[in-house]
């Protein structure tokens, strides 16, 4: 039958424009919903821990920033000012005073440059489409949102490997010069920012070397073996440094050599598992076809690299030397790789059309499950000095008080620790930022014989005649000492109470026995 002019065959028809015009507005909702998810996240995740106390760690930052790198205290510990981190919350003291918030701000900046590069990074070797899930893998992980209200290096170490990565695809990509210099600014800094970064740099040269072998790059063997000449020059007067602190390695160990299972754990093979499996139930749940590509072995030597050759590295390193450096900060570096490779085994079962809902609902999860929902400001580290140092205040002991004060630093034992090491010296930072009320005592790290025998001497001729004493510092260390005397002969009357909890802070008070029943005061547990 031929077709009459009112025959809907012989109308233009709008289905085309309307499906057209629908898919744009779908698009640019969900790019809203993407940009409020990100927004929500950091605001609740990296942002609201601003203001919490500083943990130990950071009031080495308070320290070194107030007193210089060359302050002699700072010899028991050489590889605490060993960065250039400290420029920053430098600046910021310097306009803001020393206020938690400010300090942490250059970390929240680095990190929030560092998620850039990493959605471009995904971009350029999983999926165009893949930025937005790589983001959201990343807020996934707790050790990588920790970093931004972190007033230590590790963030600016992650914006480093991040920038040093993503030039140096682009200079591989393009030969442009100003690519290589990039690189090679971004990739010497990396070390300065942290003497545990060095695995990273077998990484830079696998990539390029995978990279020349496949013939897939316009620079040249001699560009690439010019550009990785200068960044080794750049690096040698931090080789040397790192040398020289090799030797005292052993005089700042923190953790046991770590196992297998701390390896497993490193990697984080969970998120990695469950972001494959996610992909793979909505991939059979709603029937989605076939994926056609995936990314080959030249952007996968770059992700796995980033991926494993941190914790490899300190893994190797802690058994090899017998000396540990497999903590799970120093570890943070890698963190961004495990999460490219979580968003890469996801790629198998992602279309196109499908990465930006599935980023959503991953993005979702983040919020609705690591936001500390239980509390109205979340805490940035399980350590409140500051609300301790307040408590113990509060309890007026008066100005003559002792107040006895085991050092948070492992490096505060014999023969660097002495009963008449200076309060303001580096080994009790705390006190130099969060000040309490009396006159303080120092304590080591741990107990020695000379430690004991300095308590008992100062339980005999201060402490049993004074009306109250506190102890403040470490919850470990506290709980040790108020065992110790609670023994004591010459306090057998007295009774003591907890002020707590401070997350992983202790203070504990003592009073002699007639005036503890009047103040509220029970039995030592």
């Amino acid at each position: 039958m031929r077709a009459g002019v009112g025959d809907p065959a012989t109308l233009p028809s709008s289905e085309p424009n309307g499906v057209l015009l629908g898919r744009r507005l779908l698009a640019i909702n969900l790019n809203l919903v993407l940009v409020a998810l990100v927004a929500l996240c950091v605001t609740r995740l990296w942002i609201m821990p601003l203001p919490s106390s500083f943990w130990v760690d950071e009031m080495g930052t308070a320290f070194v920033v107030r007193h210089g790198a060359s302050d002699p205290s700072l010899r028991v510990a050489p590889q605490v000012p060993a960065s250039i981190y400290y420029v920053f919350p430098r600046i910021t003291e310097h306009f803001f005073g020393l206020s938690e918030t400010a300090y942490r701000v250059p970390s929240l900046l680095a990190l929030a440059v560092a998620l850039y590069l990493i959605a471009r990074i995904a971009a350029r070797l999983i999926h165009p489409n893949a930025g937005w899930f790589a983001v959201f893998a990343c807020l996934s992980l707790h050790g990588f949102d920790y970093q931004a209200a972190d007033a230590r290096p590790y963030a600016l170490g992650t914006c480093m490997a991040c920038a040093g990565f993503w030039f140096l695809i682009r200079w591989l990509d393009t030969a442009r010069i100003r690519d290589a210099v990039l690189f090679i600014a971004s990739a010497s800094v990396l070390w300065r920012v942290h003497l545990t970064f060095w695995p990273l740099y077998a990484v830079f040269v696998i990539y390029a070397l995978v990279r020349l072998i496949a013939h897939d790059t316009r620079v040249g063997w001699l560009q690439a073996s010019a550009g990785f000449t200068v960044l080794g020059i750049t690096l040698l007067p931090v080789l040397n440094d790192a040398l020289v602190l090799l030797h005292q390695a052993g005089a700042h160990v923190v953790v046991p050599r770590p196992s297998f299972a701390d390896l497993s754990n490193a990697v984080k093979p969970g998120a990695i598992i469950g972001a494959c499996a996610g992909a793979a139930l909505l991939n059979r749940w709603y029937r989605w076809p076939r994926v056609e590509s995936t990314p080959g072995w030249v952007p996968l030597s770059l992700i796995i690299g980033w991926w494993l050759c941190e914790p490899l590295g300190l893994f190797a390193f802690s058994w090899l030397t017998g000396d540990s450096v497999f903590v799970a900060r120093y570890l943070f570096v890698a963190l961004p790789g495990a999460a490219l490779m979580a968003t890469t085994a996801a790629a198998a079962f992602l279309p196109q059309q499908s990465w930006k809902p599935v980023a959503a609902v991953l993005g979702l999860g983040v919020l609705l499950f690591l936001g500390q929902w239980q509390r109205v400001w979340p805490m940035h580290h399980n350590s409140n000095w500051r609300l301790a140092a307040q408590r113990l205040n509060a309890e007026s002991l008066g100005q003559d008080a002792p107040i006895l004060c085991p050092s948070p630093f492992i490096e505060a034992r014999p023969p660097v620790w002495k009963p008449d090491y200076r309060m303001s010296d580096f080994l009790y930072a705390p006190l130099s930022v969060y000040h309490v009320q009396g006159h303080t005592y120092p304590f080591p790290f741990e107990s020695s014989p000379e430690a004991e025998e300095f308590a008992a001497q100062l339980s005999e001729r201060t402490l049993s005649f004074s009306d109250r004493f506190a102890l403040y510092g470490g919850e470990r260390a506290v709980k040790f000492w108020r065992d110790w005397f609670s023994a004591r002969p010459e306090l057998e009357a007295w009774r003591s109470k907890e002020l707590g909890p401070f997350g992983d802070v202790d203070v504990i008070v003592f009073e002699k026995g007639h005036q503890a029943a009047r103040l509220g005061f029970g039995t030592a547990p």
